[in-house]
């Protein structure tokens, strides 16, 4: 028996508003027609080749159309995607590719490059796709397009899809350690995408910058289940990108924290004005409530966070855009619930008190790939999301930090983040990051690493700064300068090749402390 499923977004909004543009990516607009058309041919090409075979298809999170083609196309045609960062190097690509043992791939041609190297170790991988023409590529490997016109053909029956089958694999940001991939049914993302446009306030009248260096998902779904338009903005300049944005009228703009943190630094802020715009939307890392308020006061509208993951399809709490709380993450959406437990008994706290956030609800993965979903619940249902958070009486989340980035010191609980939220105050810090250093008398101590936004900046003059403002147990011991923070996609700190980095590249320098 067939039942509500994730391509039905895109076939509902084409039937509405088959001229209305749903992608505009630089010059190029696609249309929700043009856009149904070209999944059902990709789709139809698929079935025509693989039939009822188990596929994966793996499908860069490259800002481009074609994404939208690979990932509503493989799911018309009744098999499963898989969502992979465009950015991974050899390695990285090896594992996530492996684990979902995909047989198709959609790339760019800067991942095709770096993936030719790597074929002969992916004996599952039957054919690569480019998402686009390049022409220092050979001309016999086919993009999206050409291979669909080349294979598909008219006629070609879609199987009914069952809305707890299996639509996509997301997988994990690997910054505490390899991938997982997370199973999302057709229900989770349908779920989730109407829970995000209620609360982002979505309709047909919506134009989305999305402005961030990865095609996520929730994004797309959104847009189609709201029939609104969302623009590409590959521009890793935010004042560049917030110019784009006005010039297209966008309504919403997504990014990144770093890129909204250095739109709130940018000189260039207080010129900019984008009278179409009604909310700046953020996710994937902690906001600096400055950064926030600055951007907030000049364009004149909420600039948010939310907070979800991979294994929530993504979203958990959204703000509440009438009633926006500096720091926090937002309410519940609906049909969620959340609850703080205490790290090491698993009872709940009073509220106000951090522990470690647990939620369930309706967009709560099927569970890792290999491994069923009751082995990551507690016996009540509840999902542990190894972060660490508080909740206030109106039910805001407000996300401390990463269980495994926490450390002690002195036996004293330290994050990483409410210190890098001191050092960000200070004028010649761009960027920052902070982790644990082994220290034979106090276990650990904190060292950071920062990006300067200038030549002349003294790293252990910051750090004796923030020190000033913090307790003696989080007080900076060590601190080296960079040009680089690694980063997730999502742009969450990869705390862990951070740690690497300093045990072979970066070399701290000592700060002395006072007590």
């Amino acid at each position: 028996m067939g039942g509500r499923r994730i391509d039905e977004l895109l076939a509902n909004a084409t039937f509405r508003a088959p001229d209305r543009v749903v992608l505009r990516a630089g010059d190029r607009e696609v249309t929700y027609g043009r856009l149904g058309e070209d999944v059902d041919h990709f789709a139809a090409a698929l079935r025509r080749t693989y039939g009822d075979a188990d596929l994966v298809v793996a499908v860069a999170m490259s800002l481009e159309p074609a994404f939208a083609v690979g990932f509503y196309g493989t799911a018309r045609a009744g098999h499963v995607s898989a969502l992979v960062n465009p950015l991974l190097r050899e390695e990285g690509l090896l594992h996530v590719l492996r684990t979902c043992r995909a047989r198709v791939a959609i790339v760019p041609p800067a991942l095709h490059a770096r993936l030719v190297p790597v074929r002969d170790r992916l004996p599952d991988l039957e054919l690569i796709l480019l998402t686009h023409n390049d022409p220092e590529l050979p001309e016999d490997v086919p993009t999206v397009a050409t291979w669909a016109r080349d294979n598909g053909s008219d006629g070609v029956e879609m199987p009914a899809v069952a809305e707890e089958q299996v639509a996509c694999l997301q997988f994990t940001s690997g910054t505490t350690g390899a991938p997982k991939a997370v199973r999302l049914s057709h229900r989770n993302l349908l779920v989730n995408a109407a829970q995000t446009v209620l609360h982002h306030r979505l309709d047909e009248t919506s134009v989305l910058c999305n402005n961030l260096p990865t095609f996520h998902l929730m994004h797309l779904n959104i847009a189609v289940h709201a029939g609104a338009t969302m623009l590409l903005c590959a521009e890793p300049n935010p004042t560049a990108a917030m110019v784009m944005a006005n010039r297209y009228r966008a309504t919403h703009f997504y990014a990144i924290p770093p890129r909204l943190a250095a739109l709130a630094r940018a000189p260039e802020l207080a010129e900019l004005e984008v009278p179409s715009l009604r909310a700046v939307l953020s996710g994937g890392a902690t906001l600096p409530v400055d950064a926030a308020t600055a951007l907030s006061a000049q364009l004149g509208v909420p600039v948010v966070q939310g907070y979800g993951l991979a294994e929530t399809s993504p979203s958990v709490h959204l703000a509440d855009l009438d009633r926006p709380r500096p720091g926090s993450s937002g309410v519940p959406v609906p049909g969620t619930e959340t609850r703080i437990v205490d790290i090491d008994t698993g009872a709940v706290v009073p509220l106000g008190r951090s522990g470690e956030i647990q939620v369930r609800g309706p967009q709560l993965m099927l569970g890792y790939l290999g491994r069923d979903l009751a082995a990551d619940l507690t016996p009540d249902g509840w999902f542990a999301t190894g972060d660490i958070g508080r909740l206030d009486a109106d039910g805001h989340l407000y996300v401390v930090d990463r269980i495994k980035d926490v450390f002690k010191c002195d036996n004293w609980l330290v994050s990483p983040t409410q210190i890098e939220r001191v050092l960000m105050r200070h004028a010649e810090v761009a960027e920052c990051a902070v982790v644990d250093h082994p220290d034979e008398e106090h276990t650990a101590v904190a060292c950071a690493v920062i990006v300067p936004t200038g030549p002349s900046a003294s790293g252990v003059d910051i750090a004796k700064a923030a020190n000033e403002n913090v307790p003696s147990y989080e007080q900076l011991r060590y601190v080296a300068l960079t040009d680089h923070i690694p980063r997730s996609a999502t742009g969450k700190v990869d705390r862990k090749q951070l740690r690497a980095l300093l045990h072979h590249g970066i070399t701290p320098t000592p700060v002395e402390t006072q007590n």
